[in-house]
Order: C-alpha cells, then sequence, then structure tokens
C-alpha cells in the first residue's frame, strides 16, 4: 500500500472525528499480528467504499471515502446542498440517533486511551431537541478565492471566482465555498448572507487577502436570540468606510426588518479572525438579549455566548446538579465568558467570582449581573495562560470550595492548572466542548489528588463530530471521607 492507491475497504467501527475504521491484512505481517488499520473520512460502520490513501505509516493509514459501493444501514440523506463541501456539517448524512450513539462513544473511547482511565461511570448522552436552525450565532468569511465545487467545474456557467461570502473548504484557510443557504441558523440568516452578497458584490468592493494584507471586507457574523425578537448583524472590515457602511445598514433594515442592531468590527491586525480591535455601531444598541433558564442575558458582537442557547439550560443544569452546591459555597467560574455560568450557580452559593480573559466579555458579564439583579458575582480580569493567583491574593479574595471550568477548545494551559491545584477546592466540575484536551487536563488533575466520579456528554451540535462533556472530580480524601 502507498500513498494515492484507491483501496476497497468495508467499514467496521467509527473514531474520534467521525471517520470511518476499516482493518485489513497487511503484505509481510506476522501471522499473529493485530490487522491494520485505516481510517476513512467520509464512511460509517457497515458502508463498502472505494477510498483513496492519503497518509501510509507503519501502524496505521489514513484515506478518503471516493465512492460508496455499499451504504450502511445508519445512512440517510443529507439535507443541504453543500454538504460534503462544506466545512459546516460533517455528519448530516448518519441519523441523528446513530450520531448521539458514537458521540458518547468518542467520550469513552478518549478518556481511556488519552487520559488512560478505566471503568468510567458515563450517564447517558443528552441530545439536542433541535437538529437544524439551532444555532444563535453564524460566521460567514469573504475571501476573493472562490471555491469551485464539482458541479460547478462541470457545468456551462460563467463563474466569478473572485467573490466569494461563505464558509472555509476543511483546512483550506483561503478558500471559501460560497452558499445561498444554511440549515443551522435561521431563514432570516440566509436572507441577510444573501442581501450582504449581493449589496458588496454589486459595488465591487475588495475583499481582504491574508497575503498582501489589502481590501475591505473580512467577515460576516449573525447572532440571533432565541428568546427575544431580537437579530445583529455584525460586519467585520479592515477599515472605517462610514459612507458604505450606513447605505448598507439602510439597505439591510429594508431587507430584514426583523433586524435590531448592525454593528461594524475594525479588525486591523492581519489574522483572519472575526473580531475587531474596535466597534462603530450603526443601528440600535450594539447587542442583543438572550435567556438561559430564568436569567437574562446581554450579548455583545465579540462576546463568548454557549451557541445552542436551547441546550445550555441542559448543560448549565448538569454542571449545578453535579456541584451539588449547598448555599455556603464560594465558587470560582474559570473563563467565565458574559458570566452566564457564574449567574446561573449564583442562585445556590455564598459567593461566585469569574475570572475572564476578554474585556468585552468581562463587561458584558457585569452588566448581566445587574441585568438579573445578582449582587453575589465578582468579575475579574485575568489571562488564563498565565498564573492567576496573584490576581487572587491581590484582591484578597476568598479560597473556593468549588472551581466550574469551561476553557475553549484547547483547554486549559498547564499554569490554569497548578493553579486549580494550588487553591484545593473539594469539587471541580469542568465543562469542555473538546474530550480530547479534557482528558488530558483531567489526568494532570487526579495526578495532582482528585477522583474522577462521573461524567455526562450533551449534544450541542448536531451533524457535527463535536460533543460537550461534563466532569465532576472530587479531592480524594473528602472521597474518602464521604465512604468511610
Amino acid at each position: 500500500m502507498k500513498k494515492g492507491d484507491l483501496i476497497e475497504l468495508t467499514i467496521e467501527d467509527y473514531a474520534f472525528e467521525g471517520k470511518g475504521i476499516a482493518r485489513v491484512e497487511k503484505e509481510g505481517a506476522d501471522e499473529n499480528q493485530s490487522k491494520y488499520v485505516i481510517f476513512v473520512t467520509g464512511a460509517y460502520p457497515g458502508d463498502k467504499v472505494q477510498a483513496r490513501l492519503l497518509k501510509v505509516k507503519k501502524s496505521f493509514s489514513e484515506a478518503k471515502c471516493v465512492e460508496i459501493i455499499e451504504k450502511s444501514e445508519l445512512r440517510t440523506e443529507a439535507r443541504c446542498n453543500f454538504f460534503g463541501s462544506c466545512g459546516g456539517c460533517k455528519q448530516q448524512d448518519l441519523e441523528y440517533k446513530h450520531q448521539i450513539k458514537f458521540k458518547s462513544l468518542q467520550v469513552e473511547n478518549v478518556f481511556k486511551t488519552i487520559g488512560g482511565f478505566t471503568d468510567l461511570n458515563i450517564e447517558e448522552l443528552i441530545p439536542s431537541e433541535k437538529t437544524y436552525f439551532y444555532r444563535n450565532k453564524m460566521e460567514f468569511s469573504f475571501s476573493n478565492k472562490r471555491w469551485l465545487t464539482l458541479e460547478e467545474i462541470a457545468s456551462d456557467k460563467i463563474i466569478d471566482r473572485n467573490f466569494a461570502l461563505g464558509l472555509h473548504i476543511p483546512r483550506i484557510y483561503d478558500k471559501v465555498l460560497d452558499i445561498n443557504e444554511c440549515f443551522l441558523q435561521s431563514e432570516e440568516s440566509n436572507k441577510i448572507l444573501n442581501f450582504t452578497r449581493d449589496f458588496f458584490k454589486s459595488r465591487e468592493t475588495t475583499i481582504y487577502s491574508t497575503k498582501n494584507h489589502k481590501g475591505y471586507l473580512r467577515n460576516l457574523v449573525i447572532r440571533q436570540s432565541q428568546h427575544f425578537d431580537e437579530l445583529m448583524v455584525n460586519l467585520v472590515t479592515s477599515e472605517e468606510n462610514d459612507e458604505l457602511m450606513s447605505e448598507y445598514t439602510e439597505g439591510l433594515k429594508k431587507e430584514v426588518p426583523q433586524i435590531t442592531t448592525i454593528i461594524n468590527n475594525i479588525n486591523l491586525k492581519k489574522a483572519n479572525v472575526a473580531i475587531g480591535d474596535y466597534e462603530k455601531v450603526f443601528f440600535g444598541d450594539g447587542f442583543i438579549n438572550d435567556s438561559i433558564g430564568k436569567f437574562k442575558f446581554r450579548v455583545s458582537a465579540n462576546s463568548f455566548f454557549q451557541t445552542n442557547t436551547l441546550q445550555a439550560e441542559n448543560l448549565y443544569n448538569i454542571a449545578l446538579d453535579f456541584a451539588e452546591i449547598k448555599g455556603d459555597e464560594i465558587v470560582y467560574d474559570l473563563y467565565s465568558g458574559t458570566g452566564t455560568i457564574s449567574i446561573y450557580a449564583s442562585e445556590k452559593a455564598k459567593a461566585v467570582y469569574g475570572f475572564e480573559n476578554v474585556h468585552s466579555s468581562i463587561e458584558d458579564a457585569g452588566k448581566n449581573a445587574e441585568l438579573n439583579k445578582i449582587s453575589n458575582v465578582h468579575f475579574y480580569e485575568a489571562n488564563l495562560y498565565k498564573p492567576m493567583l496573584p490576581i487572587v491574593e491581590e484582591n484578597n479574595l476568598p479560597k473556593p470550595q468549588t472551581i466550574i471550568i469551561d476553557p475553549p477548545r484547547n483547554g486549559m494551559h498547564k499554569n490554569t492548572v497548578a493553579d486549580v491545584l494550588g487553591l484545593s477546592p473539594d469539587k471541580i466540575v469542568y465543562v469542555s466542548c473538546n474530550p480530547a484536551t479534557q482528558a488530558r487536563d483531567i489526568k494532570l488533575l487526579v495526578e495532582g489528588g482528585y477522583k474522577l466520579v462521573k461524567m455526562k456528554p450533551v449534544d450541542m451540535f448536531p451533524h457535527t463530530f463535536h460533543i460537550e462533556n461534563v466532569v465532576l472530580l472530587v479531592k480524594r480524601e473528602i472521597e474518602r471521607e464521604s465512604r468511610g
């Protein structure tokens, strides 16, 4: 076997990140050696496929499905015309009941292989009630390098390759698939997407290039409240152009009257991120409101807020159920964002202290506390890639009995892990959107004196291989006392 070969495979199992597993006899292998593993992107258990080898290594290979010879019974028809090219949904062609089964197995496998854990207490996964139109935020990119699908290449149509607004092709940073419809957000989102493309394309507006760092348009970000009739449009550009933005604002308001605020974020950095160095509000208040449970939250353009609002309530209820806060405890909330978990926990805690790096999120968190008339939550700006204990000591903060952690996908920095162990809380509740980095971090916490008690996955992102997971750790000496 060598790179580029086509090979017929029967898919037997499912691996992390949605890859099918095939096992074959390898030429020259010892008869007692276990079968050679090939991970196949785009294939599911029960498929018989023709696959092209992309990487060939001694212990395994990676391949991509190029033809399905026999379909698995687990498959279904994908709803979206862009499925297979777009980087958004990876598993729209897999029945949802099987998606959640494999996601739960994924959590178990990751904790066993990366964390080295056995005898895991994994509670039943909570599925998402909505499998389409569940996102409250979509981030689209402009590009002057439009990706053409195979159908577009084969057609006789003349296609402008110099203007695209849509989603990035996986692993290709500078090319964007031009889309006119997405089933992850609302119909209003699609109207905004298409009006924005037509408006700027008709005016021959330039698109920012990461090569020469010239051009105006960078990103279109749409945020929509799930509980209030509030809708935000945030256009991210490389510079100011008030005249063009005002014209865009007036046209957009007429096209989609449901919009309640329009913002221009100006990103002066070379990095291709949809966050501005500063912003200008062209319509409305510059933020929207949403709610989780009985609490109301103000969400600004650059602040973190759980993407699946309806499922976030289930996620937070599990986190608080695991924490078992009695009313007299000090709680720390690390990576506190706009204060959602802090505020959610405030009702049961004596006091909650949130720590967050993004300044606008800290501001929103304070306003969210005021909005909900909560006085026992306090927020501190802290770079959690650096030690946070100095902030605790400088502000003379009480030590926590419980720490809730909800980091980004890359998990906790080793400094933060050390700080958590130094604070020595009785309980740690770790919420993560990446079980792999979560298992890595929890292994360090267990080595530092904690016991992994239980975990529960929550599906926040249907049709993707992403899964949220909540884990409870208890200080080992306390766990022994409770048994004794």
